[in-house]
């Protein structure tokens, strides 16, 4: 099976659930599906391979150790599509089996979707999502685990395009989660967290990223924890896929119950990287005022923004030494008056080290405008007391709603991040006293101009732009006020 084909019989399955279900609902449904499919026929080829080097020895076929997952009887996929009636009922029998026996790993891991509920899924609808995965072999042999993986990872995106507004509560686009790697720059062995995951796409990355380098991944240590349920199940499930196994990823509020801990502290990790849900406004603020965790460092955000809880929670959550980090943010967090004085503290501590801005529609399924704010707790001398300010605002592909960083964007701005020298018009080294002098502003166009396609600025272009504006404005109330005229109304 080649990518393309194992993508259209991926994304085939969601199609049959259109109509009936919501978009945004078809992920808790096939996710679970396919993972189940997938564990029955690696149990099947591991049994079969077992069999062979045993001399059709039955029961050692069925050894614990000769399999990756423990699948009960009458609980594999071939039992559930042997089932004609009540078949969620039957499904949701194995599933629980399944997860019972495979505790350590896969408790939960299979979400909470109501397969018994046949006013939602008919067993009609289920029969036919059973045979569609039916007809593909998704044994290692005939899916290896990185067609499997990409294949995986290729449903999430499309989930995630079909999926509205709440598709980024569990996607980052990946050509930005490539540019957070290569500036933290993960090394075998290290601890990455991200708290607040999604579908686990940051914590894959850092490991496919030293995969690609050919170093050592399977040490990397890779913790997440993620609000929702089902998105928590499918970023395990994702690691599963791409046959990742040293990993932690656990459901729960992260501000109000971070559940990463040693010692009855906050873990701390080499590396985080996260893109937190911006400008939450139901948090426990009184919770964070006395937290029990020291994460109010620099001071309490204000209700109504959660953004500098969770960059305190990100701060605090790194290791002394080695600790490094990059979160995606909307623009507000550099210049908000109401987080000035956390602001202020966390440069007057040396921990910012960059700030970089993103083009428009980076942010999933919103136009506005992003960017990665880089903090350090142990700079390198030369970097010391100086942030750079990189404006990668056009450093974007563009079609129509559609945005992704390439290879040479990602490349420019990784590369003016590493070696820490002005670039005119790009990127400016500034010491951290002048930026405190702007009452702690990180607004990029405070440091790096902002320049048109030719590089130049065109003041005349843009007054004339605006006087062309007023003009069509004026025209325009003229008009109205002619027309409230004829109806008797005098303005």
């Amino acid at each position: 099976m080649n990518q393309k084909q194992l993508e259209d019989y991926l994304w085939g399955a969601a199609n049959i659930l259109r109509g009936m279900i919501d978009a945004a609902d078809f992920k808790q449904y096939i996710f679970p599906l396919l993972f189940f499919k997938r564990i029955s026929d690696i149990w099947a080829e591991e049994y079969q391979e077992a069999l062979e080097l045993s001399d059709g020895d039955m029961d050692y076929a069925n050894f614990r150790e000769n399999h990756r997952f423990q699948i009960p009887d009458g609980c594999h996929w071939s039992d559930i599509r042997s089932t004609s009636v009540d078949i969620g009922k039957k499904l949701q029998k194995a599933l629980n089996e399944i997860e019972k026996a495979n505790f350590e790993l896969l408790h939960d891991v299979f979400g909470d979707a109501q397969w018994t509920n046949k006013r939602r899924l008919s067993d009609e609808k289920l029969i036919d999502l059973i045979e569609h995965f039916s007809e593909m072999n998704l044994s290692v042999k005939n899916v290896p685990h990185d067609l499997m993986g990409d294949g995986y990872e290729y449903l999430i995106k499309k989930f995630a395009d079909d999926s509205g507004h709440t598709a980024a509560e569990f996607y980052t686009n990946r050509t930005v989660v490539e540019l957070m790697t290569r500036i933290t720059d993960p090394q075998p062995g290290e601890s990455v967290y991200d708290p607040t995951c999604g579908s686990g796409g940051i914590l894959l990355n850092s490991a496919l990223y030293l995969k690609k380098q050919g170093k050592e991944y399977r040490n990397l240590k890779l913790y997440g924890q993620e609000l929702n349920l089902i998105t928590s199940a499918i970023a395990r499930m994702n690691m599963f896929m791409h046959a990742i196994d040293e990993f932690l990823i656990v459901q729960g509020d992260t501000l109000d119950q971070p559940q990463i801990l040693e010692n009855d502290e906050l873990k701390q990790f080499d590396v985080v990287m996260a893109n937190p849900p911006y400008s939450v406004k139901r948090w426990n603020q009184t919770r964070f005022t006395n937290d029990p965790f020291g994460r109010n460092i620099w001071g309490t955000p204000p209700q109504g923004c959660a953004d500098y809880a969770f960059q305190q929670h990100i701060i605090k959550s790194l290791k002394p030494d080695t600790g490094r980090s990059v979160s995606l943010w909307p623009h507000g967090v550099l210049f908000r008056d109401a987080e000035s004085s956390m602001r202020k503290k966390m440069i007057e501590e040396d921990i910012v080290d960059a700030v970089i801005g993103l083009g428009k529609n980076l942010f999933y399924n919103s136009s506005m405008e992003s960017c990665l704010l880089v903090c350090n707790m142990n700079k390198p001398k030369k970097r010391k007391g100086k942030i750079i300010f990189i404006n990668g605002v056009k450093e974007v592909r563009l079609e129509r709603s559609d945005a992704w960083l390439e290879d040479k964007h990602i490349k420019k701005m990784a590369d003016a991040y590493w070696k820490f020298k002005d670039i005119e018009n790009f990127a400016k080294v500034m010491p951290n006293d002048e930026v405190l002098k702007n009452n702690g502003n990180l607004s990029l166009q405070l440091y790096v101009k902002q320049v048109n396609s030719n590089n130049e600025y065109n003041t005349a272009d843009l007054i004339a732009e605006i006087k062309t504006g007023q003009k069509k404005i004026n025209e325009s109330l003229e008009n109205l006020f002619a027309q409230l005229k004829n109806i008797g109304i005098e303005v």
